[in-house]
């Protein structure tokens, strides 16, 4: 009856100080009676949305994110100034009174009286703090705070014995504590150490007597007394707060003085906030990061739990990003000389690391934001539509070793020869569930991309020279559904979109549209000897309070074997060493593997390659997809008819990015196994070899053949000719044929 007779008497006693008459909101003695019964018995104070910083490998911070900005301190971590001033201000009798402080509605009463106006209220600093919980548990949902802050006699009765016991159940610098952690200080700073870091740039621990009682000041009313647009009004009120203290006896006069006497020293920082916010070219891996967590179950079973982890914050995200190896992909991809931001292509970069499913880089040439007019997007082309990215991109001849890891894996000799004619009817071939016929009018074709690309060829030289024949071959006698098979252990289940994989014969050609961050991790799988893992992006993740949140782990498994991994490494070493990409060296002449790739009409170019220890894929196209990279200038280079190459394009790139990501690291040597070269195709139009005259002791039986006479197909000294074992120049190398392999006719991609 006592609790009653209180709760009743002071909520009502509070509503007429807010309101005029209970009569004009039509409140009648039934909603008073409902709303009483609908209190809850217990109030459970909410987690308080906080501040999330996520930072790099080194520790380096990338951003600070939010949906309030606000840093959750323990008492003792608050200034005792800042403890004195807020109460003094606030509700200065509040460790003297209970949850209702009867002296000071009745004072109000009287003061309100006499003004004929609401002027003064008599909520204690207890009663505001529940308000200001209702108000953080309605979050976004803007109905619900208007709902929280409604000045009704129900609300106030609900609010009061919520009050009542929350003074049973807490101390009062336990209330004290929460308060000064809820409270709003403008400016986007929820809490008093926001607010500090806020205006004064520092711990709300290291304040002044006069900085403490600025923000103390604000919180009455934050737009009037905004210190950044309302100086004068501010300083104003801190002195009140400031001679409060005195009267309250927390400081002494001559700390007064000192204080009034104080300019008002503010060192603004403007609310940072977001991924938007993240250090140079790292806001694509934060909004990366975001979907992890908004995606993943091991940070809650449904997605509401996943939303409520990241919204209500307070984490120190510890990520995989390798700052250096970041610099060094946004700086290829951005590099004026390669690509511009105002072309009308872009380049992505991921860079990997081997055997750990580590993402270390994540960079584009378009920069992170909303400005459109700046060339800026929130697509992040390095992943997957689901994961924040596009819908990928054709992967071109890039994707040939997939096929061949799953040739070797099967036991196919890596010296296994193909007829490899320049042109020919995609042949039968069997699927999974049964078998792929050619049943186009006329026949669906794939040609390579030379005239003189004509076999038979063997591994090595095929993929050195990208010969799209040989793969379709090797294809049809491989099957379709070992491809699929070997593609999917190797993370490629589905297009970016997240289309379903198709066993069609074309896929070898690189048809199916995958990103960068998809391509980097099969080629950190060649380089880790077979060993796959899935993709992380997070080592670990804290709490503000020191407590480990579980994060998801790679998942590794051995997707074929270390034998098949060091014969296809071999292959695609050679790649590097005699075949289209043999322009993109590195400074320090290290071993580097990997695989050029350009698709029909030139809509998209790649490089995929990688050393023992790191794996990087570069891609280079329009963002939409729908820019034919022919006749056109992209950074500093105008490309004619022939238009852009694997090994012209993002090679150059990728080069870059590696030259500066690997500086100073040991370097390492890829596996590999001996895989003869092929032996060079007899010319029908040679002169036969002239026999040693006779005695001669130092002749070889039968004699050595001469080099090719200048322009015969396959000579050395011929535009398309062949070096070291039959292999075509890659672009860039003198007496090369440009780069131009695979595609062409029905879908086919180039090398």
């Amino acid at each position: 009856m006592k609790f009653l007779g209180v709760s009743v008497l002071s909520g009502v006693l509070l509503a007429g100080l807010a309101l005029p008459a209970v009569g004009a909101i039509g409140l009648t003695a039934k909603d008073t009676a409902e709303s009483f019964q609908n209190i809850p018995d217990d109030f459970k104070t909410p987690p308080l949305t906080q501040a999330t910083q996520i930072f790099d490998a080194k520790g380096g911070l990338i951003a600070k994110v939010y949906e309030r900005d606000r840093t959750v301190l323990t008492a003792d971590q608050m200034s005792p100034f800042m403890r004195h001033a807020q109460v003094d201000i606030e509700d200065a009798r509040f460790y003297e009174h209970g949850a209702v402080d009867l002296k000071g509605v009745l004072r109000a009463v009287g003061k309100n009286a006499e003004s004929g106006t609401t002027a003064q209220g008599a909520s204690t600093l207890t009663q505001q703090y529940v308000k200001n919980v209702n108000v953080e548990k309605a979050g976004d949902d803007q109905a619900a705070v208007l709902e929280a802050q409604r000045k009704t006699l129900g609300r106030k009765i609900q609010e009061l014995k919520v009050a009542i016991k929350l003074e049973e159940d807490l101390t009062k610098d336990q209330i004290l504590t929460h308060y000064l952690n809820i409270t709003f200080y403008g400016h986007q700073a929820y809490g008093v150490e926001a607010a500090s870091q806020r205006y004064f740039s520092k711990s709300n621990k290291d304040l002044t007597v006069a900085e403490a009682a600025t923000l103390a000041g604000m919180v009455q009313n934050p737009s009037q007394y905004d210190p950044v647009r309302y100086p004068d009004n501010t300083v104003k009120r801190r002195n009140v707060v400031i001679d409060k203290m005195v009267e309250n006896k927390h400081i002494t006069a001559d700390q007064a003085k000192e204080a009034k006497a104080a300019p008002l020293g503010l060192k603004y920082k403007d609310p940072q906030n977001g991924c938007i916010t993240a250090q140079a070219g790292m806001g694509f891996f934060c909004d990366y990061v975001r979907h992890v967590i908004k995606q993943d179950p091991v940070f809650g079973k449904n997605a509401a739990d996943r939303k409520k982890l990241w919204d209500t914050g307070g984490l120190n995200i510890y990520t995989t990003l390798d700052p250096d190896k970041q610099a060094a992909a946004q700086a290829a991809v951005t590099n004026p000389k390669k690509v511009l931001v105002t072309d009308p292509v872009s380049a992505a970069a991921t860079m990997m690391q081997p055997g750990t499913g580590k993402i270390l880089a994540m960079a584009q040439t378009r920069p992170y934001g909303l400005d459109p007019n700046k060339n800026q997007t929130v697509v992040n082309l390095n992943v997957d539509s689901a994961m924040g990215g596009g819908n990928g991109f054709q992967t071109g001849s890039t994707f040939k070793p997939i096929l061949a890891a799953a040739a070797l894996e099967s036991g196919m000799s890596p010296t296994q020869s193909f007829q490899s004619e320049n042109k020919i009817d995609y042949p039968q071939m069997s699927t999974c569930s049964g078998t792929w016929k050619n049943t186009d009018k006329p026949k669906a074709t794939v040609k390579n991309e030379s005239t003189s690309e004509v076999g038979p060829y063997e591994l090595k030289e095929a993929m050195a020279r990208s010969v799209n024949t040989y793969f379709v071959e090797m294809e049809q006698q491989v099957g379709l559904c070992a491809i699929k098979q070997m593609a999917n252990k190797l993370g490629v289940t589905q297009s970016a979109k997240g289309d379903a994989f198709q066993e069609v014969p074309s896929m070898v050609l690189g048809t199916l549209e995958l990103s960068p961050l998809t391509m980097a991790n099969v080629y950190a799988t060649f380089a880790a000897r077979g060993k796959y893992c899935t993709p992380i992006a997070i080592n670990k993740i804290t709490t503000v309070d020191g407590k480990d949140v579980k994060v998801p782990q790679s998942q590794c498994s051995q997707a074929f074997s270390e034998q098949t991994a060091d014969a296809l490494n071999t292959v695609l070493l050679n790649v590097t060493e005699k075949g289209t990409a043999a322009a993109l060296k590195l400074d320090d002449g290290r071993q580097i593997a990997g695989k050029t790739g350009t698709t029909d009409e030139k809509k998209a170019a790649w490089f995929s390659g990688y050393t023992p220890s790191l794996a990087t894929s570069v891609w280079l196209g329009g963002p939409a997809g729908g820019v034919k990279m022919k006749n056109i200038k992209i950074g500093d280079t105008y490309y004619d008819n022939d238009g852009v190459f694997g090994a012209t394009g993002p090679g150059p790139i990728w080069q870059l990015a590696m030259n500066q990501a690997l500086k100073g690291t040991p370097q390492e040597q890829i596996q590999t196994i001996n895989i003869p070269d092929p032996q060079p195709k007899p010319d029908p139009n040679a002169t036969p070899p002239a026999t040693p005259p006779a005695g001669d002791p130092n002749a070889q039986p039968g004699g050595n053949p001469p080099p090719p006479p200048a322009g015969n197909p396959g000579g050395g000294t011929n535009a398309g000719g062949m070096i070291g074992g039959g292999f075509t120049f890659p672009p860039g190398v003198i007496g090369g044929n440009g780069g131009k392999h695979g595609g062409g006719g029905n879908g086919g991609n180039n090398g």
